[in-house]
């Protein structure tokens, strides 16, 4: 796909979305006032992710998700909601939303494989699936016949429904993806720093951008920057700890990471209802409830992860919300929104059938302090400067790192401090509860953990990985506006028209950085072939046809059928060059990659049953016809990665050779 094309596609996503959010920003005015403008981004994202999903799942066409918002659009119009002279004073919120997206968008089409090193090949599956066949549940392109009621993957979808819309590929729309979501958690975090800051009001976006020190450690070691990040990545034994810049820069798209731009939406929400919710009136009130049960609601479908952190969490809010307030609007919102939030998509927890958790278990070895230190150092340094007065007036409560030191759990005790501390504040900034929201889940991750299928020394490695992630969402937010109040008090260096400038620089600089320090993400790993550096492109399949052209040839090929197809390709476990067919054109297979379908689905008879027909399909030609039919496969690949994997032997009978070019073959069931 030439760059051209690229640049087209990048303007067709680009205006749908900001179709999707000026249709809707009129309608948030009643609770959000100015900060409807930048809210109505991630708003409408969710809202369109809402209407879509009910679409698939009355088997309704996507599109038909649009005519919501052409007719908010129309209403909007008719009212006179849209008047140059004040669309020209929100512009500002634009350039920030573009800053970010060409940030992410740079990011990816300096590394814009779709790779198997890591999780790219199971999302971009996912996506691909949804495109290919939009319907709820999702099919599971690696468990023919399965659904994705094992998973959540609201994310997917979402981004997948906008691919719909914009006719858009999926190997395109994969590395757009990122720019999505940092361009509207971008938005936000610039919202919520003018909504609690007087200045350095950009000061929140910098949790997006801010390494770990153990980073700079690392870096100063002579590491290269990816060196550092995997580094940091693997510093807590049994562990992974990922943060928003290197999830970027691994182009995973993981569930997760699109789930970004709703924790921060959320944050906002939550702040605005702190500080504004006496002011509001009971129609804004009420807009203001359903804005967080939508963003609630969306968010166990998006990461249930996010959803064991943030439900709680919103649930404790209104409770003090409830407390400071203590009247019946407020307690209609408390009751309200868990509820709301839960109806929003029952169908979807009907249909669920969780598989991966066990339980809770404790009792693991402490984390060692200085790995801990090495990744939070910097935002706890910022939290203990803010309680250091404290400290010195109630110096008892220092005895609550005792009972956890005498354990050897240094790194509970050292979070411990401020949170009790945070806590007896009779006056508490939102700042403050977001600290405490983030500090409560790094201390509940020394103590507990999530029971999955990894077991021993690798017990608490998600646990770890993903509330790790909220925490730093939260607990960097919290400490930016700390550090952003701290120097609001102080006097300007520079006059106004120079901090102008100097933001526009630090914004080209931003979006210029990914290319400048070309950061090498898995070329050349575990024997992937990529093409030379200076290879730029948004196609994330782009580099098929550099590397293995026939494979490229038959995936287009098999991308031009039409109708309900199964495939058969080779299994052979995970991260490897396998499961890719069924990757890239969103056709479910028997089974893809083995290690994730066992923690969605658990252990059961298809775990040694598959495989095997799958080997049998290839090497028993009595069996292979049958052995499709039991899965309903319509179609048999056969490309180097089979040869290798299996003896290869087909009937003469039952099977058409539809392709064969390039060293693949593709046969069609017949009968």
């Amino acid at each position: 796909m030439n760059l051209i094309l690229q640049a087209w596609d990048v303007l067709l996503w680009a205006g749908l979305l900001k179709g999707l959010q000026m249709a809707l920003w009129p309608r948030l005015r009643p609770a959000l006032g100015d900060y409807a403008y930048p809210a109505a981004y991630p708003a409408s994202l969710l809202l369109f992710a809402l209407a879509t999903w009910y679409c698939g799942l009355f088997r309704l066409p996507i599109a038909l998700a649009l005519l919501l918002f052409l007719a908010l659009g129309v209403y909007g119009i008719r009212r006179g909601d849209y008047r140059p002279r004040e669309l020209r004073g929100l512009l500002a919120w634009d350039a920030v939303f573009i800053v970010g997206f060409l940030f992410a968008l740079a990011v990816r089409f300096t590394n814009p494989p779709i790779g198997y090193f890591s999780e790219q090949y199971m999302n971009h599956a996912f996506i691909a699936s949804i495109i290919r066949e939009p319907v709820v549940p999702p099919l599971d392109p690696w468990f023919a016949g399965g659904h994705l009621t094992v998973y959540y993957y609201l994310g997917h979808w979402l981004m997948g429904s906008l691919a719909i819309a914009t006719g858009i590929p999926s190997e395109v729309a994969f590395n757009l993806v990122p720019g999505t979501v940092y361009g509207t958690a971008f938005v936000m975090l610039y919202a919520l720093g003018r909504l609690i800051l007087s200045r350095w009001q950009w000061l929140p976006l910098a949790v997006l951008l801010l390494v770990p020190p153990s980073v700079v450690w690392f870096l100063a070691a002579g590491a290269g920057i990816y060196s550092a990040f995997q580094e940091t990545n693997w510093i807590i034994p049994g562990a992974r700890v990922e943060f928003p810049v290197f999830s970027l820069f691994l182009g995973n798209v993981h569930a997760f990471e699109m789930a970004v731009f709703n924790q921060v939406f959320l944050i906002f929400l939550l702040g605005v209802a702190w500080l504004r919710w006496r002011g509001l009136d009971a129609r804004a009130r009420f807009c203001l409830a359903l804005l967080l049960a939508l963003s609630v609601g969306s968010m166990p479908l998006l990461s249930s992860w996010d959803a064991l952190v943030y439900a709680p969490a919103v649930a404790l809010f209104l409770l003090v919300l409830l407390a400071r307030e203590r009247d019946r609007s407020t307690l209609a919102a408390a009751v309200a929104v868990p509820a709301v939030a839960l109806a929003l998509y029952l169908p979807y927890y009907l249909d669920l059938e969780p598989a991966g958790i066990g339980g809770i278990g404790w009792g693991l070895p402490p984390t060692d302090p200085l790995a801990f230190l090495a990744v939070w150092g910097g935002f706890l340094g910022v939290v203990f400067l803010a309680i250091a007065p404290d400290i010195r007036r109630v110096p008892a409560a220092l005895a609550v790192a005792v009972p956890p030191l005498a354990a050897g759990y240094v790194a509970l005790a050292i979070l411990l401090v401020p949170l009790v501390y945070l806590l007896l504040r009779r006056e508490r900034s939102f700042a403050d509860l977001l600290c405490i929201a983030g500090l409560a889940v790094l201390a509940l991750c020394e103590v507990f953990y999530l029971k999955e299928m990894l077991g021993g020394d690798y017990s608490r490695f998600n646990t770890v990985f993903k509330f790790y992630f909220d925490a730093w969402i939260l607990l960097g937010t919290g400490s930016l506006l700390i550090a952003g109040g701290w120097l609001a008090g102080r006097r300007p260096l520079l006059p106004a028209a120079a901090r102008k400038g100097a933001a526009v620089a630090a914004a080209v600089a931003l979006v210029a950085a990914p290319a400048a320090l070309d950061i090498d993400i898995g070329r050349g790993l575990l024997g992937i072939d990529y093409p030379p550096a200076g290879y730029a492109t948004l196609d994330g399949l782009a580099y098929l046809e550099a590397t293995r052209p026939g494979e490229a040839a038959a995936i287009s090929f098999l991308r031009t059928l039409e109708g309900d197809h199964r495939i058969v390709e080779a299994e052979n476990g995970d991260y490897g060059y396998y499961s890719r067919v069924s990757s890239f054109t969103g056709i479910p297979t028997i089974l893809g990659q083995i290690g994730h379908e066992l923690t969605w689905r658990g252990n059961g008879p298809w775990y040694t049953e598959r495989p095997a027909d799958i080997r049998a399909i290839y090497e028993n030609p009595e069996q292979t016809l049958a052995l499709m039919e039991k899965y309903n496969a319509t179609l048999l690949y056969v490309g180097e990665p089979e040869h290798e994997r299996y003896d290869v032997r087909l009937p003469d009978r039952g099977l058409r050779l539809i392709y064969d070019e390039g060293g693949v073959r593709i046969y069609e069931r017949v009968g």
